[in-house]
């Protein structure tokens, strides 16, 4: 593992756990050159997860894009990263349980809809925004409709 700091190869583990979600091994190595610490996780190799899109393509299972879909939807929200890591890591975890290497990307969008509802009714409605392509101000009103019912 190479250190961010100096890119020295050389390192010492000098804590190691399992992760949150049990899903990887947390570890704390320190560089051997320059004494930087930092965390790497480990991870078993599994088959990659595909997303088919709209048009029938398909993609790799990227959690970074998801991410990035998630800190758009909770920006000045109170909504802690690892909470939104962990709502990837539950979508994640529920594919490879139920032996899916593909899944549409309606359903995936719905996936991470049904988790953040219970999270941030804000951020809800934001990444709705953006998953469900309203067309005009009836749609959105709708879901906010539905969402104040609930």
């Amino acid at each position: 593992m190479r250190c961010p700091k100096c890119g020295c190869e050389e390192s010492k583990v000098v804590d190691s756990r399992p992760s949150e979600s049990n899903d990887a091994i947390r570890r704390r190595r320190e560089c051997i050159r320059c004494g930087e610490r930092f965390t790497t996780y480990e991870r078993r190799e599994e088959m990659p997860l595909m997303v088919v899109k709209k048009d029938g393509h398909k993609e790799t299972f990227d959690r970074q894009k998801v991410m990035r879909g998630l800190l758009a939807a909770t920006v000045k929200r109170d909504v802690p990263v690892d909470r939104l890591g962990a709502l990837i890591d539950g979508i994640e975890s529920e594919m490879r349980d139920h032996g899916r290497s593909e899944v549409p990307s309606e359903e995936l969008g719905k996936m991470v809809l049904q988790r953040l509802v219970d999270i941030d009714k804000v951020a809800y409605v934001r990444f709705a925004s953006v998953y469900r392509d309203f067309k005009d101000l009836d749609e959105f009103s709708q879901e906010l409709r539905s969402l104040i019912n609930e």
